[in-house]
């Protein structure tokens, strides 16, 4: 069963795509902020990360910053998740290390595509 950590501060999005993602089949472990993300990341070392972006304690592009430059999680896939779809915000994202980019409100079939990829090359 593929692990993967949900970093979500909004307990409305993390209760529904934690939801739906172990109807589909995955472990999932959450984080409520981007430093426990990071600690998260660290000692569970999941499958693959859903981190999103505008969190407390650190965001989402330090929270990756951190997970890309340790040797122990670098290798681990990250999928920004954001609400503020801006014109170059997917950039941003992928300049600070995270590996793909989706957009909220998550439309599920296209976030687990994403997964998909990563998980099953």
């Amino acid at each position: 069963m593929p692990r993967v950590l949900l970093v979500e501060d909004n307990e409305m999005n993390r209760d529904m795509l934690s939801r739906r993602l172990k109807r589909k089949g995955f472990e999932v472990l959450i984080a409520v902020d981007g430093g426990e993300g990071v600690s998260m990341g660290i000692s569970e070392k999941p499958d693959l990360i859903l981190m999103d972006i505008s969190l407390p304690v650190k965001d989402g592009y330090t929270a990756t910053g951190e997970l890309k430059a340790n040797p122990d999680t670098q290798h681990i896939p990250i999928i920004a998740l954001t609400a503020h779809a801006m014109t170059g915000d997917e950039q941003k994202a992928l300049a600070a290390g995270c590996d793909d980019y989706d957009t909220k409100p998550i439309e599920l079939e296209r976030l687990l595509s994403k997964i998909e990829k990563f998980l099953n090359p």
